[in-house]
């Protein structure tokens, strides 16, 4: 069983930063693909970015080259640095673990207006 926590969302401005945090129990992160998804209201969840045990990296065409995904293996913990926000990167923010099963967090809501 794997449990996830996320923090660091928010409110923030158009333009500016925040990053984001998910911790995970358990001793399969490691080998785990971690990825953030997202949900605004009245839209589907979808996926914003993984990231692979090994490293890779895929990104949503609308994150990319704002957002970046990484991992601490020592801490189990994954992050998403999110710069140069916009108001349609408002929502809750999910974060998932595939391993032997899926997982997710409760989510942390991410505000981004003036």
């Amino acid at each position: 069983q794997v449990q996830l926590v996320e923090s660091g969302g928010g409110s923030v401005q158009p333009g500016g930063s925040l990053r984001l945090s998910c911790a995970a129990s358990g001793r399969i992160f490691s080998i785990a693909v971690m990825a953030w998804y997202r949900q605004a209201p009245g839209k589907q969840r979808e996926s914003v970015a993984t990231i692979t045990s090994g490293g890779s990296t895929n990104y949503a065409d609308s994150v990319k080259g704002r957002f970046t995904i990484s991992r601490d293996n020592a801490k189990n913990t994954v992050y998403l640095q999110m710069n140069s926000l916009k108001p349609e990167d408002t929502a809750v923010y999910y974060c998932h673990c595939a391993a032997y099963g899926n997982y997710w967090g409760q989510g942390t809501q991410v505000t981004v207006s003036s």
